[in-house]
């Protein structure tokens, strides 16, 4: 039932005691939660909470099908007002993995936090659109001197440095093609692709995003052009170069390089000053793809993996991965924003009113200066989007809050954890490290490899791919078997294809600004605790049946 006028704020206040009284206790059986033995409310409300069967508040995982019955979904003709709104919102709680757990070590984000919460809040309450000036004001300021700071940290230091806020990391470098194309050859932003055989190029552990937006924008996936990386999983400059030099010979038109900062899988970041170079030697443009680690910038101690991403045309960031800002919060950030208004200006005089020939035209004469170039306060007239959330809005509150050293101090100690956690696998027996010690970023990767040894048979002729998709199965299963002791880790092939190298899918833990050293200890206790069971069932499901008047299961299962 909606409320007169004159009573929405008493609508609103009440709603949100409600659903308040439903989220604390959300959030406080994540802080309560020791991952020890004990069974756990799941926090949705403390008269009504289910026990979670799992043991932990982390979740209680159903499959898709079970759960569709469980939550019986249906859209009511007549609102069922506050009482439905708070039925609906307990079972969400109930199914939902909460990120705010300390075994929650799955995907590049976590929680977020107090700061966070209250800037959704106030998001949600002033709910405009930040494409004009004229209906969000203080937001567009807001904006602007947000990316103008953040992009400082990198050394973006000129006058019209600065940054926009975009939908996501993907977002972030399907932006930066479009602007990279429509300025370093401007034809295509009114005739399109035309004859040009365009060749974007990134390392063989950059993001998928890249080769996804290639499709968007009608270059296609053939037009992606993967370099090879080293051991540490970061781009060859010389085969970068080598692949440039060999699309001229074709008659292709090179024009990108994404770069990485803090690979998706290993975390590594790319030699950016050496990559900066070959980029300027033919002309192409520059960009950083730190959407994961480019958050190091906020970091003395780490800044350094960096060096050189100031000479990148463009850089992505996503403040939601490391700094617990809420989901989505990403920049894209520029030396000279005047090259986003030149690559995305359109006239629309039903909604850019500020004078948007003489800018435009402004922008696209080489002639004018910096000094008489007018700001762009309207900022969809700069991206791709139109509908646009103030989401810069949650890294300046949260910035606001924590400061630059709250956060220098959150990275670095989480960089800490995450070495402390390569240390113990490193030591154990029971596993094997795949990351470098201290790992470049926060991810941490090894293998389950009970006595220090991968699954393999001793002595006998062994097919690889066998032992690889065994060790796949076991890194699989047992990263479903922790969930159960409040543990959610991810797993990863080598470089996206088990069949084509290494030993199979590993661990990819990913530590977060509020993992604490104990809960790695307990991560990697509770893999030892399950891992056993999960080899001996794996040794019975690959035995070879018997033959008439065998003994025994085979080679192979006593082996494994």
């Amino acid at each position: 039932m909606s409320a007169s006028s004159s009573h929405r704020a008493e609508e609103v206040r009440n709603l949100l005691n409600a659903v308040q009284d439903l989220l604390i206790p959300f959030i406080r059986s994540a802080d309560e939660d020791t991952l020890g033995p004990k069974v756990l409310e799941n926090g949705v409300n403390g008269a009504q909470a289910h026990s979670n069967k799992t043991g932990t508040s982390l979740v209680d995982y159903k499959k898709p099908d079970e759960l569709q019955r469980i939550l019986e979904l249906e859209l009511p003709e007549q609102g069922t007002g506050q009482n439905g709104l708070v039925e609906a919102l307990q079972k969400v709680l109930r199914y939902s993995v909460n990120t705010w757990h300390q075994g929650f070590l799955d995907k590049l984000y976590a929680s977020t936090n107090a700061p966070g919460v209250a800037s959704e809040l106030i998001l949600a309450t002033l709910n405009t659109n930040v494409h004009v000036y004229q209906v969000s004001p203080a937001l567009t300021v807001i904006e602007k001197f947000t990316g103008k700071q953040l992009a400082s940290l990198f050394g973006l230091n000129g006058p019209r440095a600065g940054g926009i806020s975009v939908q996501g990391g993907s977002a972030s470098n399907t932006t930066s093609i479009v602007i990279a194309r429509n300025n370093l050859y401007p034809s295509t932003k009114k005739d399109g692709n035309g004859d040009y055989k365009f060749v974007l190029f990134t390392s063989a552990h950059g993001h998928y995003s890249i080769e996804k937006a290639a499709q968007m924008l009608g270059l296609g996936s053939s037009s992606v052009w993967a370099v090879p990386i080293d051991k540490q999983g970061r781009m060859i400059p010389a085969e970068l170069e080598k692949l440039v030099q060999k699309a001229l010979s074709e008659n292709r038109t090179p024009f990108y390089v994404n770069a990485t900062a803090g690979t998706t899988v290993m975390g590594s970041f790319d030699p950016f000053n050496e990559i900066a170079a070959i980029c300027k030697k033919y002309n192409l443009w520059f960009h950083v793809d730190g959407s994961w680690g480019g958050s190091f910038v906020f970091s003395q101690r780490h800044r350094s993996k960096l060096a050189g991403a100031e000479k990148a045309d463009s850089i992505a960031i996503n403040p939601h991965k490391m700094l617990g800002v809420p989901v989505t919060c990403s920049f894209l950030l520029a030396a000279d924003l005047r090259r986003f208004h030149r690559a995305n200006t359109l006239p629309a005089g039903y909604l850019f009113h500020n004078e948007d020939t003489e800018i435009q035209q402004c922008s696209n004469d080489p002639t004018t200066t910096e000094s008489d170039s007018p700001e762009v306060w309207d900022l969809a007239d700069l991206t791709l989007q139109c509908g646009r959330r103030a989401d810069s809005l949650k890294l300046f509150l949260s910035w606001t809050y924590y400061g630059t050293t709250g956060y220098e101090s959150q990275i670095n100690t989480a960089c800490d954890t995450a070495a402390y956690l390569a240390t113990l696998v490193a030591e154990n027996p029971n596993f094997l490290l795949v990351s470098e010690n201290p790992p470049p970023c926060l991810q941490v990767c090894f293998y389950y490899a009970p006595g220090g040894q991968l699954l393999h048979p001793r002595g006998i002729v062994f097919n690889e791919t066998e032992r690889r998709k065994a060790n796949s199965k076991v890194t699989e299963q047992v990263t479903h078997a922790i969930v159960n002791k409040g543990f959610m880790v991810d797993f990863a092939p080598p470089s996206g294809d088990e069949d084509a190298v290494g030993n199979g899918k590993f661990f990819r833990c990913v530590v977060n600004v509020q993992t604490t050293r104990e809960t790695v200890e307990a991560l990697v206790r509770a893999i030892e605790e399950v891992g056993p069971g999960v080899v001996e069932k794996l040794k019975g499901e690959t035995a070879p049946a018997k033959r008439p008047g065998e003994r025994g299961h085979g080679p192979v299962a006593h082996h494994l």
